[in-house]
């Protein structure tokens, strides 16, 4: 299956299975990703999601195997933006969707080109210390068409992401830590189990609140900074606040003092 998803509770894991080629992208296996994560999102009792790639490798982008074979580039149209606010696949797979639950990326061995859009997709990115990331792309002429120069400097900033997307230099697990294009790193082979740990970890709290917490930092970029805080404000509805209200409630009857994360 070039797709699959292992649950755990309301954590639900999301393969992208392809080892053969280094989990690189092809048409068939970006719609499987892409109703993936369709199906994570419509689904109440899934909370949080963990991306990974089987086999040692996150993905090494478009498989360019493929494109070579494309003999129409307006074929490409397929891709195109429609209606606003539709769920569009993207090149990559779901690149473009815009969920409502968090997503975390556990990063083994490559993920570049569109492999990096992808790793940059997510709210969060744990690295092993062996993977990388890099606009490798570069060397073909290949254009980054799923995010990537939109997210890479909302990540890093702009000078470090046009040194990154002009030079298609690679971009190692110690340096993605220091400059922001990842939070965690780890040893080889613990990505997808840190990930699903810390995934674990959100499930705990009152998910309203968390994600109109998300969803405010997410849709901030663009805005005065005044409007930024007004729809924060907006985000914070009398059902969510009530949650906190609930909340305190349990912290003054003595829960979670101290920083405990583990009495709430």
């Amino acid at each position: 299956m070039p797709t699959r998803i292992e649950k755990q509770g309301s954590v639900w894991t999301i393969i992208h299975s392809r080892p053969e080629a280094r989990n690189a992208m092809d048409p068939e296996h970006a719609k499987a990703l892409y109703d993936a994560f369709l199906e994570f999102d419509a689904d109440d009792d899934a909370l949080v999601a963990v991306f990974w790639g089987e086999g040692g490798y996150f993905c090494a982008g478009w498989d360019l195997k493929r494109a070579s074979e494309i003999s129409d580039p307006n074929s490409m149209k397929s891709y195109e933006f429609g209606e606003e606010g539709a769920p569009l696949m993207a090149p990559m797979g779901p690149s473009r969707l815009e969920l409502s639950k968090p997503v975390i990326a556990a990063v083994a061995g490559p993920a570049v080109a569109g492999g990096m859009e992808l790793a940059m997709w997510a709210d969060m990115r744990v690295m092993e210390e062996t993977a990388f990331m890099g606009v490798y792309c570069r060397r073909w002429g290949v254009p980054l068409i799923d995010g990537g120069t939109v997210r890479l400097p909302r990540l890093v900033g702009e000078g470090r992401a046009m040194d990154l997307i002009l030079t298609g230099r690679r971009v190692d697990a110690d340096e993605a830590l220091r400059i922001g294009l990842c939070e965690y790193v780890v040893p080889e082979g613990q990505a997808r189990e840190k990930a699903e740990a810390l995934a674990h970890s959100l499930t705990k709290f009152p998910q309203s609140c968390m994600r109109a917490d998300r969803h405010s930092l997410r849709d901030q970029h663009g805005l005065s900074e005044r409007d930024a805080m007004r729809q924060e404000w907006q985000g914070s509805s009398p059902e969510v606040l009530k949650v906190g209200v609930e909340g305190a409630n349990r912290f003054a009857s003595g829960k979670g003092r101290g920083g405990d994360f583990k009495d709430i």
